[in-house]
């Protein structure tokens, strides 16, 4: 929850554009400042605090205790101005409230976090619990001193400028161990921990179970992802308290899941009392991985417990973004988020230099030519396979006539994929073009590379016999310079040669243009691949030199626009 404190009608009203927008995220703290400042540090995990930052340091200074459990507080100035991230940048997710904050008032965020400051990834926001020297190796990162990453296994990290070698050195593991002087230890969630539990069991039996297999294995129970069983224990007590000790989720399989798991203990007891021969071993072995400690019991008399305990290798990363038309205010803001946390991007040459400025130190880029979408579709899954966070970039939206079809025809369940919508080329002409795409429409690639042309053929005559608005993608090439034309043809056998045609080259780009022509007006010979011709449909009129489709067919003429055909 964020608390939400003012003390003017400036301050009021900047407050309440808040509580509008988040309504099931903040709640608004009346009375004197001080009481509610007081009373939103006690009971939320963030603050806005619409004062001035001295009067809100001198009000927050008695309140501080621990920066990894004090919430984050974001100060806004009178005039709206600035969204400051005044405490808890890290740790109380100040730094990314005051982003948000920022873009919802229309205020400059002020982030004065080192590493954020420079667009290094701070360890503490990894996501992942880390102890030891982060002051310490964060300095030595900030200034550029050589900083090892002893990983012992590949997660999806974001990306970090390391060194092979190194006097500071991010230790990733799950074991058991304190980090040294220069030292910070990631804890990966690369445990999974079968349970199975007689009923009513304890829950101080099955933690401690637990709790002993862990320290005698040498594990962090840092590194604890989740607890596994039986459906038939999704309710017992001693299991979800154990859980809830340990803050993690209880994860549940059904008998006939379990029982066609192949464990090395299995066991009548389990088979004869929930349908399977192995809860523990079968349930942390489910989702495969690497049975580190097998089934053992509690020390209890009678035992009511027993566990196991797998550890998972990293489930690698890949996001495929689509990067827009190529204008950097129509990258959207969840695409710029995962540029920044690939620790690989594989890209087209020339895309990667449309965003190159946007990503982290220790970014890894693999790029190519023209011509190489399969071999990158096949680069990006492989990286991914192998545990690291990837992003994979297309223009426009990757799913259209892009890297998305490719890259998931390699891909299988085995990696975590994310889909990261763009603004496509046809919605980008269309809205310097006008509205041509108020009604049903398609859109057609002109190019046979992949496509037999008596393919695209028949696409093209169903969409001119179903009166569609068509937008063309690749329209022509040096190489290709007949398809257009013969494509036209084929819609002016079902459409009046007036019907409007627009043509946009490099939508939303400095180097644009447009023009608004006619069926029979459009020399193909002025449109090159860098082009998207959009065709209207019967109904399409240009009005005020804008294409314009209506939503329906009954149409009236209007000021400024062509009269009706006859047909």
């Amino acid at each position: 929850m964020i608390g939400l404190i003012s003390a003017t009608a400036a301050g009021a009203a900047a407050r309440d554009r808040l509580a509008a927008a988040w309504p099931d995220r903040t709640r608004v703290y009346e009375g004197p400042v001080g009481e509610a400042v007081r009373s939103a540090f006690a009971e939320c995990e963030q603050l806005v605090c619409f004062l001035a930052t001295g009067a809100t340091v001198r009000l927050l200074a008695p309140l501080l205790a621990d920066k990894a459990a004090d919430p984050g507080v974001v100060c806004v100035d009178e005039g709206g101005r600035f969204a400051v991230s005044l405490v808890g940048g890290h740790g109380g997710g100040a730094n990314e409230l005051a982003r948000e904050v920022g873009g919802l008032l229309g205020a400059e965020p002020v982030v004065t976090t080192a590493t954020d400051a420079v667009g290094l990834a701070g360890l503490d926001t990894l996501g992942l619990p880390c102890e030891g020297a982060v002051a310490a190796v964060s300095r030595a990162l900030l200034d550029g001193e050589p900083v090892a990453l002893d990983a012992e296994s590949t997660w999806p990290l974001p990306p970090l400028p390391v060194s092979p070698r190194g006097s500071y050195t991010i230790r990733l593991t799950d074991r058991d161990v304190e980090p040294g002087e220069r030292e910070v230890l990631l804890r990966p969630p690369s445990l999974v921990v079968g349970v199975g539990a007689s009923k009513g069991a304890p829950v101080a039996e099955v933690l401690g179970l637990i709790e002993e297999t862990l320290r005698e294995a040498g594990l962090s129970p840092r590194s604890v992802a989740e607890l596994a069983t039986v459906d038939a224990k999704s309710e017992e007590p001693g299991i979800l308290g154990a859980a809830e000790r340990l803050g993690v989720p209880v994860v549940t399989y059904s008998a006939e899941e379990l029982a066609a798991v192949e464990v090395p203990n299995p066991s009548a007891a389990p088979l004869a009392a929930v349908g399977t021969p192995s809860v523990a071993e079968a349930a942390a072995l489910l989702g495969g991985g690497e049975l580190l400690v097998p089934k053992r019991k509690s020390n209890a008399a009678p035992a009511m417990a027993t566990c196991a305990v797998v550890r998972r290798a990293g489930r690698g990363r890949l996001a495929v973004v689509g990067l827009g038309p190529g204008a950097r205010d129509l990258l959207t803001p969840r695409a710029t988020a995962e540029l920044r946390r690939a620790s690989v991007l594989v890209g087209l040459d020339q895309y990667v230099d449309q965003i190159r400025d946007l990503l982290r130190p220790g970014t890894r880029v693999l790029e190519s030519g023209l011509g190489a979408e399969e071999e990158r579709a096949r680069t990006a899954v492989e990286q991914a396979r192998l545990g690291h966070a990837v992003a994979l970039i297309g223009s426009g939206d990757a799913g259209v006539y892009a890297m998305a079809s490719p890259a998931l025809a390699e891909a299988s369940d085995d990696i975590e994929v994310i889909g990261v919508p763009g603004v496509t080329a046809a919605l980008a002409a269309a809205a310097i073009l006008g509205a041509p795409l108020g009604h049903d429409h398609v859109s057609i690639s002109l190019s046979d590379l992949h496509t037999p042309w008596e393919v695209i053929e028949r696409r093209v005559r169903a969409a001119a016999e179903a009166d569609l608005v068509v937008t063309f993608y690749n329209p022509r090439s040096r190489g290709r310079d007949w398809q257009l034309p013969h494509a036209l043809g084929i819609l002016a056998e079902h459409r009046a040669p007036t019907t409007p045609v627009g043509v946009v080259r490099n939508a939303s780009r400095p180097d644009g243009s447009s023009r608004v022509t006619t069926l029979t007006g459009l020399d193909p010979a002025s449109v090159d691949m860098m082009t998207v011709v959009t065709v209207g449909n019967t109904a399409t009129r240009t009005v005020a030199g804008r294409m314009v489709t209506p939503r329906g067919y009954r149409w009236q003429n209007g000021p400024g626009e062509q009269p009706e055909e006859t047909r």
